[in-house]
């Protein structure tokens, strides 16, 4: 009974006792309530009564207790994105043939949750950060519209851990090379880097994980590190809240930044929104622990204590590859043309984050844009100039020369000997001109040739020819201190007289 007492009853009885003086059994006629009760009030001194079942039945959730409890922990131990609500856990849990109703289920797994929390709950220490000692990296999944499709891009987080100030850039991949490319323009943004970066395991960084705290690192990592003076660490396997900076700027970023979703037409107009949200959001929010300042303030107060920003490191992810017989060199599902004279052996591929770069014996025979997706393929026209030489009937079918727009002068004289019968020929001899004179020089004479009113290949490499020759020798006069005043006269017979005397 005493558990159904309400607080307003409880209040009665300790004022008619307590404050009036009135007997128990007074009490108890004027409340209607038994002497038991009253007398528990007025000796607990308790102002409420909690009424607490110390076990709940179940009779028909008692035989399936055990499914349930593994249909929980699986559930438990899905991403966040797969995880079933509790209507298809019950659903579930009904299919194996389960007759009891959804509450029982709600209320067990309610009491499920908080033992499982109970268990796994831990304290922390607040962690404090001395201007320019540390930032921390992290990568999340966003989703945007990019271009009219739906994409989901690689975002990569990093956070000085003082003045709490975010860098956040998209990427299509989590490579190596975009971890290299985030890292330069972070410290670029910031103007220097932190003395300490904290990372997770990721493997474009950790290649084995030691005793403790010991880790093997990728040996372009390292360079990376080096480069900027940043001393690696790296987080214990599952332990997110070594890093709980940016672990939480990746659910800021994605609720204030990307939603509602993003709608862009490429990559650089994203990291332009990016980079003016994170600048916007920094001059606007108070600092956690100074809320007197913003975190620029901050950020603009640390400013001096990082590291000096050290120049843009050299970031590529290099791999070997081979040439084949079109100039054609195959890398992360797509194919970038080389110059012709690659052809026969291997090159190495230096993929950056928005280039690729391809060297032989240390000189570069190919550089272009890099393009993602799949089935892509690159080229270069010029690479295969010097194909045209030796076929000059692949240039109008040649898959390279499709749509070339070539520069101005060469333009318009391709335009004019389209209608001629050798047109082709001639035109694959003034491109083979411009392997030996240059483009400059080749545009210029074809600028030349079309201002006379002709447009033949053999005026325009005879114009090449010409500015080829040396220039006449130039006149010396001689000083008229140097001329002689006696001229040496020519007399053989001082010859003769030689002999004679012989």
């Amino acid at each position: 009974m005493v558990g159904m007492l309400v607080v307003e009853t409880i209040a009665k009885i300790r004022r008619l006792h307590l404050g009036q003086g009135l007997p128990i059994k007074a009490i108890c006629r004027q409340l209607g309530l038994s002497r038991k009760v009253v007398r528990k009030v007025l000796r607990s001194g308790a102002t409420e009564f909690r009424y607490e079942r110390a076990e709940q039945p179940q009779p028909k959730l008692g035989a399936w207790r055990d499914e349930l409890d593994r249909l929980l922990a699986e559930n438990a131990g899905r991403a966040s994105r797969e995880r079933l609500t509790l209507m298809r856990v019950f659903e579930a849990l009904r299919g194996l043939g389960y007759g009891g109703g959804y509450d029982a289920v709600r209320r067990y797994a309610r009491g499920w949750q908080r033992s499982r929390s109970e268990v796994s709950a831990a304290a922390f220490v607040p962690l404090s950060f001395a201007p320019g000692e540390a930032y921390q990296f992290d990568w999340s999944h966003e989703v945007v519209v990019m271009a009219g499709a739906t994409m989901t891009v690689k975002v990569a987080h990093v956070r000085l851990c003082h003045s709490r100030m975010m860098f956040v850039r998209a990427y299509p991949r989590e490579s190596q090379e975009m971890v290299f490319d985030a890292h330069d323009r972070a410290f670029a943004f910031f103007r220097g880097a932190c003395t300490r970066g904290i990372y997770d395991n990721m493997k474009t960084a950790v290649e084995a994980i030691l005793v403790g705290r010991e880790r093997s690192y990728n040996r372009r990592f390292l360079q990376m590190c080096s480069h900027y003076l940043v001393e690696p660490v790296a987080c214990t396997p599952s332990s997110g809240w070594e890093k709980g900076q940016v672990e939480n700027q990746v659910g800021l970023v994605r609720e204030r930044f990307f939603s509602p979703r993003l709608r862009v037409a490429n990559f650089e107009e994203l990291n332009a929104l990016l980079l003016d949200r994170c600048v916007a959001y920094a001059r606007a929010h108070p600092h956690p622990e100074r809320r007197d300042r913003t975190v620029w303030e901050m950020f603009e107060a640390e400013r001096p204590g990082l590291v000096r920003y050290a120049g843009r490191f050299d970031g590529f992810h290099a791999v070997p590859a081979s040439v084949s017989k079109t100039c054609l060199v195959r890398f992360d599902g797509n194919k970038y043309s080389v110059s012709a004279s690659a052809v026969g052996k291997p090159v190495e591929v230096r993929a950056y984050a928005e280039r690729i770069e391809l060297r032989q014996d240390g000189r570069v025979v190919g550089e272009h844009r890099r393009v993602f997706g799949r089935g892509h393929t690159v080229f270069d026209p010029w690479h295969y100039v010097p194909v045209l030489a030796r076929k000059p009937g692949a240039w109008r079918n040649g898959a390279p020369f499709k749509d070339w727009l070539l520069p101005g002068a060469l333009e318009r004289v391709r335009r004019k000997l389209a209608g001629a019968g050798d047109g082709d020929r001639q035109m694959v001899d003034i491109l083979t001109a411009v392997l030996s004179d240059g483009l400059p020089a080749v545009e210029a004479a074809c600028a030349e040739a079309l201002r006379e009113g002709v447009h033949s290949a053999d005026v325009v490499l005879n114009i090449l020819a010409r500015q080829r020759e040396p220039p006449p020798a130039v006149t010396i006069l001689t000083p008229e201190a140097l001329r002689l005043r006696h001229e040496p006269v020519a007399d053989c017979a001082r010859y003769d007289s030689l002999r004679s005397s012989a």
